[in-house]
């Protein structure tokens, strides 16, 4: 599934052509991707123009002049190109390419820029949604997301009361999305191997056993996630930077695909030589809670 970098790679992709543009026909080819679309999606987000094209987590906000707000969701392989009169561009960056078969344009927006939007989505895990905007804050796909971890709110403290009385690994609590919005395993396994953690570790370990025996409210970071939090932002605003990774389905609504991979340090290199300085150990892969873990289990701890 795409990871944070790649959604927001998608959104500056297309940002250009569908922010402050109207939407002069929108175009539902089946009945459903992942669920039902409303009956009245198509009617709801005609003639109205895009007000602005945000991000929350994966989840990609366009604000509509009604309004609503349309939500939109990549799925497991979802992708959108942007076709104009003259070139053809796919906005993202996935490390496997995504599908071009046309058979798989499930939702196309004719844009009064010009441009045609086309969501494709082979595997239909995709969704979109219309949501009135005051209504935001409660709908149950958004309402239990943690903060984004390039937000002003996620700090080191932050994530010391989130994790303070779990019981989990490191690596599980960051991938629950209570806990931080927008991390998935790619991210979390070079962000952890960045800070030289283990993501066998106990997430409690990020506060201090003074901090952990004051409860959440209380709890105090440790060096451990000063450290973690650094790192995620790194990994992040360089894989942003980069156009994503080019993983299984992404592509950028340019069609490149991204560059990230080309750095990753531990994942995607099971048998390889630790790429930390002075570490002569090599890059090892389990499975946790269903997921290829990578990691030096010499260098992080």
């Amino acid at each position: 599934m795409p990871e944070l970098p790649e959604v927001e790679t998608v959104r500056r992709g297309l940002q250009p052509v569908m922010e402050g543009a109207r939407i002069v026909a929108a175009e539902a080819r089946r009945k459903d991707l992942r669920f039902p679309f409303q009956k009245d999606f198509v009617a709801r987000l005609n003639g109205q123009t895009v007000t602005g094209l945000g991000r929350r987590a994966k989840y990609l906000l366009a604000d509509l002049g009604s309004g609503d707000v349309l939500l939109m969701h990549l799925g497991m392989s979802g992708s959108f190109r942007v076709l104009k009169p003259d070139e053809a561009t796919a906005p993202g960056a996935f490390h496997h390419p995504r599908g071009k078969d046309e058979s798989h344009d499930h939702v196309v927006f004719h844009m009064s820029s010009g441009a045609d939007v086309v969501f494709n989505d082979p595997r239909r895990f995709g969704y979109m949604k219309v949501i009135p905007r005051n209504a935001l804050d409660e709908e149950p796909l958004l309402k239990d997301l943690g903060p984004e971890p390039l937000g002003n709110e996620f700090d080191a403290a932050m994530l010391a009361r989130a994790c303070a009385n779990k019981k989990t690994s490191l690596k599980a609590a960051l991938l629950d999305q209570r806990v931080v919005a927008g991390l998935g395993n790619i991210y979390v396994c070079e962000a952890l191997f960045r800070a030289h953690l283990s993501p066998r570790r106990l997430a409690a370990t990020l506060a201090t056993k003074a901090g952990q025996r004051k409860g959440v409210a209380g709890a105090e970071p440790t060096d451990r996630a000063e450290k973690l939090v650094e790192a995620i932002h790194a990994v992040l605003n360089e894989a942003i930077k980069a156009g994503g990774s080019s993983l299984r389905d992404h592509r950028q609504t340019s069609g490149e695909l991204g560059y990230f991979q080309h750095s990753f340090q531990v994942y995607d290199r099971e048998g390889q030589p630790c790429r930390s300085k002075g570490c002569d150990g090599v890059v090892k892969r389990f499975t946790q809670n269903g997921r290829s873990t990578f990691w030096c289990p010499k260098c992080q701890k």
